[in-house]
């Protein structure tokens, strides 16, 4: 409701009540200006968001089926990438930074995209390992005796029933990574500042005090992407391809 007021209600008028709706606070965010560019910050958290989110799922997929058909890595590599994402991210903060600083990485969207990408990899890997875990094997069995190699098996078979798994992964993913504000201050300066960033940039004045209304504007305004998707995948998410395809 803040986002709603203008500067002297702001300061007068703590409660949830508008009294005189505005959109300043919107236009002062949507304003191109030379040091503050809201579609800019958007952008660049859309370019690594979509390599945070998707990555991870290329990756996992492939090496989420062995685990659970064979138990290749189950009892060893499994819980070790599952368990990575339960350590604070500030202790990978200093090499992380030497080594993007060696090779490059700094401030740009791939290295910020694969930062990302390793911060979704361990639910990603869970998330699938249990996906495929619940798919029958009967689906699987059949279609090796049509004739169906590992690569089509795993395209063409598990992949489509997965897909409700997919699109879960990559809806938290997306959330997950959109929300990340400790490596894009790090590892960012200019070139790929994503929007957590940039949305603190708009807080400060040249007085400097908090403009509240635009602080509240913009983070609508950034809460807003990943609001958008999570309603519109809601139903995808919670449906099932699996339900009837094995009877008897």
């Amino acid at each position: 409701m803040t986002a709603f007021k203008g500067p002297n209600e702001v300061n007068r008028n703590a409660s949830l009540w508008v009294e005189a709706p505005t959109l300043e606070n919107f236009a002062t965010v949507l304003t191109i200006s030379d040091r503050l560019n809201v579609y800019y910050y958007l952008w660049n958290s859309l370019s690594a968001v979509l390599i945070g989110a998707i990555l991870p799922m290329v990756v996992a997929f492939p090496l989420a089926w062995p685990m659970v058909r064979r138990g290749y890595g189950r009892s060893i590599l499994f819980p070790i990438i599952v368990n990575l994402r339960a350590l604070p991210l500030i202790v990978f903060a200093i090499p992380l930074y030497m080594m993007y600083a060696t090779l490059g990485l700094l401030d740009t969207h791939l290295g910020l995209g694969l930062i990302l990408a390793i911060v979704n990899l361990p639910l990603t890997l869970m998330l699938l390992v249990n996906a495929i875990a619940d798919l029958p094997i009967e689906l699987e069995e059949a279609a090796r005796m049509d004739g169906a190699r590992t690569g089509g098996l795993l395209i063409r078979v598990v992949l489509p029933l997965c897909r409700p798994a997919l699109i879960t992964t990559f809806v938290f993913g997306f959330i997950t990574a959109w929300n990340e504000f400790l490596f894009g201050l790090m590892l960012t300066t200019s070139e790929a500042v994503p929007m957590t960033v940039g949305a603190s940039l708009f807080f400060a004045t040249s007085g400097g005090g908090v403009q509240w209304g635009v602080a509240s504007a913009v983070m609508i305004v950034a809460a807003l992407p990943p609001l958008l998707l999570g309603l519109i995948m809601y139903r995808r998410i919670t449906g099932s391809m699996v339900a009837g395809a094995v009877k008897g």
